[in-house]
């Protein structure tokens, strides 16, 4: 896949999720919310990669990157990990959620019947 590789496979993570979206989830309605999920705990880890490269203690594989870098030399692909990720983790949850409670309220009114 080549450069690519990276923005291929936050993709798939958004493809693969969306549909819990439109199933019920809800996150994507709610963007205030979902930054106050999202935001703080990205720039904190934002913050942690940008002075580790700086450092030298690491860095991306330029093979798998397509070389665009944020703000402190942080490939575009690890910015948009720290959104995507989360988001996608958000709607799993979610719809884990609507799931528990559709599934107990089935269970209650199989238990009245």
């Amino acid at each position: 896949m080549g450069k690519a590789e990276y923005l291929v496979v936050l993709a798939a993570c958004v493809l693969v999720t969306l549909p819990l979206e439109f199933a019920g989830a809800r996150v994507y309605r709610q963007p205030r919310r979902l930054a106050r999920a999202v935001l703080p705990v990205a720039l904190v880890f934002l913050g942690w990669d940008a002075l580790a490269i700086a450092a030298g203690v690491w860095d991306f594989a330029p093979g798998h990157v397509t070389g665009i870098r944020a703000p402190f030399a942080v490939p575009l692909e690890e910015v948009l990990f720290f959104a995507v990720i989360p988001i996608c983790g958000v709607l799993t949850y979610e719809m884990v959620e609507l799931t528990r409670v559709v599934v107990r309220r089935w269970v209650r009114q199989e238990a009245h019947r």
